[in-house]
């Protein structure tokens, strides 16, 4: 991969607002590489009064973490603001965002808006065309963006639900204490829940246009997600059709792996960019297909995903901040023993 990382020339001051959890500590590492971005602040109530750089080997700046309201945060100066809040928390702060100079571009990480058609659903692989020059995004759920990729290719020939069974780390449980993130509870275990009702499977179904029933789970493993998905076709396929369609379908999408002879495992995505499908496997009917999808949930499923909608948004190369100089994404040069994206 041959990428030049000049693309953006002016310095874009970023803003991220919920900068303790999993995914905001991700995105200050994007940013800290990222050619053309800086920090212009960082809120975070439990951090308050501590130095970003205290905390993130790869920052160097001078930005300390402040306890911002959404009042405050609207006296601040930024190009872009990033809401890693949970869910249900991030409307008075776009709301304030209304009266910050220059309409800043909003990036919520939360589910609050992916079900609003004022908000561009970001989904690179699917949607980034659609981008219109808007100022609001929604980033996909961590487990949603597995299921869609996963479907996506056969959306149209489904004759049934797709049926997921998912399994995450308990990162995704975010850092609010519960038994869904106590590792001593999760040891030997899987802990089911939500098995009906998810809101993934409801922002699955929404933006598939087509049912979805999904059964997720926590492992004791603390990051990455697996899906696996059985679809009902209308018509018997064959296995080379089955790969052609997504071949075709992902075709040149840098953060996709197609593993046709492979199931994907987490162990081998946690920690990268990517998002596996594999383990393609056929009834001897032709008419049941199952596939399976992984990703890292605070990578490709929040923190990468944000920062491909921001590239998308500013004019940037995609990859910018997930990728070093060489063209290589950060667990790439991790392999190699080249460190310059930190």
């Amino acid at each position: 991969m041959n990428m030049s990382m000049n693309e953006t020339t002016n310095i874009q001051r970023i803003g991220i607002i919920g900068a303790r959890g999993h995914t905001g500590q991700e995105l200050i590492g994007m940013i800290a590489r990222h050619p053309g971005l800086e920090l212009a602040f960082v809120s975070s109530r439990k951090l308050a009064g501590e130095r970003v750089a205290d905390h993130h080997d790869s920052y160097r700046g001078d930005v300390v973490f402040e306890a911002l309201t959404p009042q405050a945060m609207a006296a601040k100066a930024a190009d872009i603001v990033l809401l890693a809040l949970p869910n249900g928390k991030s409307h008075a702060f776009v709301q304030a965002a209304e009266g910050m100079a220059g309409d800043p571009l909003l990036v919520d990480i939360s589910a609050d808006h992916r079900f609003d058609s004022d908000w561009h659903y970001g989904l690179p692989e699917l949607n980034r065309r659609d981008w219109s020059g808007g100022h609001r995004i929604s980033n996909p759920g961590c487990y949603s963006t597995a299921m869609i990729l996963a479907v996506a290719p056969v959306k149209d020939r489904l004759a049934a639900p797709a049926v997921c069974f998912g399994v995450s780390g308990y990162s995704g449980a975010g850092t609010m204490p519960s038994d869904r993130n106590n590792p001593e509870k999760l040891a030997d275990n899987l802990m089911p829940y939500a098995l009906t009702g998810h809101g993934h499977e409801r922002e699955a179904a929404f933006h598939l246009g087509t049912e979805v029933e999904f059964m997720p789970h926590v492992a004791p493993h603390f990051r990455g997600l697996t899906v696996t998905c059985s679809l009902r076709l209308e018509k018997p396929v064959s296995m080379d059709e089955v790969l052609k369609r997504y071949r075709h379908f992902y075709a040149g999408e840098p953060l996709v792996r197609l593993l046709p002879d492979d199931a994907p495992w987490v162990s081998r995505v946690a920690g990268t960019h990517y998002a596996d499908i594999g383990g393609f496997a056929l009834s001897e009917d032709g008419q049941r297909l199952v596939v399976v999808a992984t990703l890292d949930n605070l990578l490709k499923g929040a923190a990468t995903q944000a920062m491909q909608n921001i590239n998308i948004a500013i004019g940037a190369h995609e990859l910018a901040g997930i990728v070093n100089a060489a063209g290589q994404t950060a667990d790439q040069a991790d392999e190699s023993g080249d460190k310059s994206h930190e």
